[in-house]
């Protein structure tokens, strides 16, 4: 059987590479079980963090429309629960995940690069939610893509159903960086080596705050986030980095 995503780890930095290209990496329910079994590994090891990546022309193309073609209503919503749990397992996991986008991510595909946490794209990478040019409107996709973009944004996006470049992608806030094509790997591990400094566990704790805060109201926000910290404050990690600043010198955390 054909290996859909491959799983390669050097340090603390596992790189998940979407590897289908004949297929255009397409999310088929196959692939989203595999990555969020890949994710889910990953949350439960000690690796630091996660770069998520494709091989071939294409990003990836989103859901397989041969799956959904005479599907029935139960079949078609399984496969769009079996993603929608991808999606939060990419947000429930401590790891910070960077996407390394090189090529054209469009619907389902956009959802995957929106969901990371951060996301480096090349030159010549686009980004689109295509369904409002057809008969079925990206629904799912636009509930990531909708959370970092501004309204007017998102719904250009899935109304227009338009290609958008890295360029335009970075300066709505779809992605954090763009360098030139032959950068790209460099420039993600770069990225994610920086995102992963200081303790694992501390940074596993303020992404699961993050996810949680961004939708409360601001009084619930604060509350939530106050209650949190204070209890950080508390933990070893966190005191021994007080302690480290307080004294000038490097914290050592040992390995958490």
């Amino acid at each position: 059987m054909q290996q859909l995503i491959r799983s390669h780890r050097v340090g603390d930095i596992v790189t998940l590479t979407l590897s289908n290209p004949a297929k255009r990496n397409a999310l088929s329910l196959d692939v989203l079980l595999a990555l969020t079994t890949a994710f889910d590994d990953i949350g439960r090891s000690d690796a630091r963090g996660v770069i998520l990546a494709a091989e071939g022309p294409v990003f990836s193309a989103g859901h397989n429309f041969s799956e959904m073609k005479g599907a029935s209503e139960a079949d078609a919503l399984h496969l769009f629960t079996v993603c929608s749990q991808l999606m939060q397992t990419m947000h429930s996991i401590p790891q910070p995940i960077v996407a390394r986008v090189h090529a054209l991510a469009t619907a389902a595909g956009c959802q995957l690069v929106a969901t990371c946490d951060l996301a480096v794209a090349s030159e010549s990478a686009g980004f689109a939610i295509p369904g409002g040019k057809g008969g079925l409107f990206c629904h799912t996709p636009l509930v990531a893509v909708a959370r970092s973009l501004p309204p007017k944004r998102a719904l250009e996006m899935a109304m227009t159903g338009d290609v958008i470049s890295a360029q335009t992608a970075l300066e709505w806030g779809l992605i954090n960086e763009v360098v030139a094509d032959d950068e790209l790997e460099v420039a993600t591990l770069a990225l994610i080596e920086r995102a992963c400094r200081g303790s694992r566990e501390s940074k596993g704790i303020g992404k699961m705050a993050y996810y949680r805060q961004i939708r409360m109201n601001e009084s619930d926000a604060y509350a939530f986030a106050s209650a949190v910290m204070a209890e950080a404050v508390v933990s070893e990690v966190a005191q021994e980095g007080i302690n480290a600043f307080l004294e000038k010198r490097p914290p050592d955390f040992g390995g958490r």
